[in-house]
């Protein structure tokens, strides 16, 4: 088995490398699809694709493959030892509104649980990288989660209107709410302490989460669902049920908030 410091070489050099094609198509005229009901598609999205996969599988042929722009073939990536996880183009209705938080994210599962990942930002240029028990690095530079232990002031990455909504059973504090498109993103400002927690409510794809979810955990964070649990990946259906992402003292203090909340699983198993 590959060691983490040559999954994430790896990961880095073909993010990288994508990125930068990525840039400079985004700088001429897009192509733009759509999908439905999972929004917008563009020329970008779908060569980041096509060029991760063949970089990607070639050095590990092995490996299962899950992509948002790759239709899914669950016999290719359930039961593998490891499996990629990318959204070539996360924030695509970022990259068509020419605003700079779009990000390319690469994760590689270990059996179910999200190992490494690379999320980076190819028109500010920020890199973030990382691997389960090996460490975290934000432009080469080591990183870690932001050790706060309460909400008040917390700077919270996510929806404005999510915690203004009324349904909440006790008002949240007052919080620093920075609002960013991406979701991996999100998850790599974490990472980096550039944001204390952020929380993704109702099911999101595993392609979306599985990179940053690995960098929070690498970077000293706690990642689970909203009721305290591990996220598991690989899924039948490549969905998690909500995520909630921050330092182990204020992780503590939104599951304590959020486990009241209803299980969208235990909705679907009724349904």
């Amino acid at each position: 088995m590959q060691s983490a410091a040559s999954e994430l070489e790896l990961l880095e050099a073909c993010v990288r490398e994508a990125g930068a094609m990525a840039r400079a198509l985004s700088l001429k005229p897009l192509e733009i699809e759509s999908k439905g009901e999972a929004g917008p598609v563009t020329n970008v999205d779908k060569a980041v694709d096509a060029m991760l996969e063949i970089k990607l599988l070639s050095q590990r042929p092995d490996y299962g493959w899950l992509s948002e722009e790759t239709p899914d073939k669950p016999e290719y990536r359930i039961g593998k030892e490891r499996t990629f996880m990318i959204d070539p183009i996360d924030g695509t209705a970022s990259l068509i509104g020419k605003t700079p938080q779009w990000t390319i994210s690469a994760g590689l599962l270990d059996g179910t649980r999200a190992y490494a990942g690379v999320v980076y930002n190819p028109m500010t240029d920020e890199m973030f990288t990382g691997a389960v028990g090996h460490g975290a690095w934000f432009n080469g530079r080591p990183m870690k989660v932001s050790d706060i232990g309460f909400l008040e002031g917390a700077r919270m990455i996510g929806q404005k209107s999510r915690f203004a909504d009324k349904r909440w059973s006790a008002t949240w504090p007052k919080m620093d709410i920075i609002e960013r498109h991406s979701i991996a993103y999100r998850l790599a400002l974490v990472g980096a302490g550039m944001g204390d927690a952020t929380m993704l409510f109702g099911w999101k794809h595993e392609w979306d989460v599985a990179a940053g979810a690995a960098i929070v955990e690498a970077a000293g964070g706690v990642v689970s669902d909203m009721w305290g649990a591990p996220l598991r990946f690989n899924n039948e259906d490549p969905r998690v049920p909500g995520v909630a992402a921050a330092g182990a003292a204020l992780h503590a203090l939104l599951i304590e908030r959020t486990k009241t909340l209803p299980d969208p699983r235990a909705q679907a198993t009724s349904g």
